[in-house]
């Protein structure tokens, strides 16, 4: 049993790993978006990933599941898909005015606050096994920034800074209401119905704010929805299904480093010794992660089959 446990938590880890890094890629896309307003392509991100769902659900039982669901599970999912709304919007207008690196550090103090916050919404133990790594993690992100930052510059750098570090609250928040959730609701029903939450509640924001004009911005729109949300979702969820919150969180750090390496590559950006050095960092923090064992007086070791079999 503890050796399919461990096997169990590698197997999430390495989902959600995935996932970060492939999300990394998502400020490479926002630029393709050319003048779509930030809010307008979190709608078509929610809105055409929502769209996919629907077509994929009857051959995952998520129909049935929402028949059966409780209230209680409909009023978290429901929440949920106002955080992810409210979550996006702020991490994306924070990266349109910020800046890649002063967006993603911020944005990714998250997992900082769903370390802190587990054991008091969740009542788990808090881990400290997770201290240094999450240090580890941070330090590197930070290094990160500060090999960036002086590339940042203009008067919407503040109110970017604070839209961005104000989405990792939200975040925190989001991942620590969906690892609730996701113990009595599968993966592609809590996405289902939370995009479908999200794209509602930003609709009106279609008859305001500029949406995309061509077939570059459309395709980089459809990328982040069907790639980035749907594909990158299931992979993180699944994941998160197997693992801790605090633990599963430490490694989407992979995300703001990714995002400057792939800066580097795809948008020229100079690569500098601070930028290795704070990836070498959250990698190593990830890898002690997910060399972590289940403790038996924090969790008990379970296997969690996949939302989708």
């Amino acid at each position: 049993m503890i050796r399919a446990a461990h096997s169990d938590t590698a197997s999430g880890l390495t989902l959600i790993a995935t996932a970060a890094i492939a999300w990394g890629t998502i400020p490479l896309v926002l630029e393709a978006t050319g003048n779509v307003h930030p809010v307008i392509a979190v709608f078509y991100r929610v809105g055409i990933s929502a769209l996919v769902l629907l077509v994929v659900a009857p051959f995952t039982g998520t129909y049935r599941e929402l028949k059966s669901m409780s209230r209680q599970n409909w009023l978290g999912l429901a929440t949920n898909g106002v955080l992810l709304a409210v979550n996006w919007v702020l991490f994306f207008l924070g990266l349109r005015l910020a800046g890649v690196a002063i967006g993603e550090i911020l944005g990714y103090t998250g997992p900082v606050w769903v370390a802190v916050l587990l054991p008091l919404l969740l009542n788990e133990r808090f881990d400290h096994r997770v201290v240094l790594p999450l240090a580890l993690a941070l330090s590197g992100t930070i290094a990160v920034l500060l090999a960036t930052v002086g590339h940042e510059s203009g008067s919407s750098m503040l109110p970017g800074a604070l839209l961005a570090f104000a989405s990792s609250l939200t975040y925190a928040m989001l991942i620590l209401n969906a690892k609730r959730l996701l113990r009595g609701v599968g993966a592609v029903t809590l996405m289902l119905v939370e995009d479908v939450v999200a794209a509602t509640l930003l609709s009106p924001a279609l008859l305001f704010l500029a949406g995309p004009a061509t077939a570059r911005e459309w395709g980089a729109l459809a990328t982040l929805a069907i790639v980035l949300t749907v594909g990158t979702g299931f992979l993180f969820l699944s994941g998160l299904k197997r693992v801790r919150a605090d633990h599963g969180a430490i490694l989407t750090y992979a995300e703001p480093v990714s995002a400057v390496i792939f800066g580097a590559i795809f948008l020229g950006q100079h690569l500098t010794f601070l930028v290795g050095l704070g990836g070498a960092l959250v990698v190593t923090g990830g890898v002690i992660v997910a060399r972590m064992g289940p403790t038996p007086a924090i969790e008990v070791p379970s296997l969690i089959t996949d939302a989708i079999e």
